[in-house]
C-alpha cells in the first residue's frame, strides 16, 4: 500500500468514527428526563424569580467553565455529582435545582440530573439548551 492510500484510509476511518460519535452522542441526550421538568434559557430566568433560594448547578467540566458561566451557579461537574455533594450544594430534598451543561449534544447534565431525581430530590428542571442557548441569546455570564 501506497504513502497516498494509506492516508486516504485513514482519513476515511477518522471521518467515520467521528460522524457515528456525533451521532451517539445526541443519541445519548434525551428530550425529557423523567422526575425532571424540562425548561429554556427564558424559564430559567423566571425561576429566578420564582425561587429566592434557585440552585443553578453546572454540570460542565472545570476546563468549559473557565470560559464562562451562568452568573451564581455552582460548579459540580456530573463526574463528581453524588448524594454527599449534591446535598452541600441543596439545602433540602425539595429545594428548586436546574442543572446545566454545554448544551443538547452534552450529556453531563443529563447525569446529574438523573441522579438527584435517584437520590430524593423532588423539584428538579432541567436546562437542556444549556450554556449553548445562553449564550446564543446573550443572557449575562461570569467568568
Amino acid at each position: 500500500m501506497n504513502l497516498l492510500s494509506t492516508f486516504a484510509r485513514t482519513l476515511v476511518l477518522a471521518l467515520l468514527f467521528s460522524s457515528s460519535q456525533t451521532f451517539a452522542e445526541a443519541e445519548t441526550v434525551p428530550e425529557s428526563i423523567a422526575g425532571t421538568t424540562r425548561v429554556t434559557a427564558e424559564q430559567v430566568i423566571d425561576l429566578l424569580d420564582e425561587y429566592d433560594d434557585l440552585v443553578i448547578i453546572d454540570s460542565r467540566k472545570p476546563s468549559d467553565r473557565s470560559k464562562g458561566f451562568i452568573e451564581d451557579s455552582i460548579a459540580l461537574p456530573d463526574f463528581d455529582t453524588t448524594a454527599e455533594t449534591l446535598a452541600k450544594h441543596i439545602p433540602t430534598k425539595d429545594a428548586a435545582v436546574v442543572f446545566y451543561c454545554n448544551g443538547e449534544k452534552c450529556g453531563r447534565s443529563v447525569k446529574a440530573s438523573k441522579i438527584a431525581v435517584k437520590e430524593g430530590y423532588t423539584t428538579v428542571f432541567w436546562f437542556r439548551g444549556g450554556w449553548g442557548e445562553w449564550t446564543e441569546k446573550g443572557y449575562p455570564v461570569a467568568k
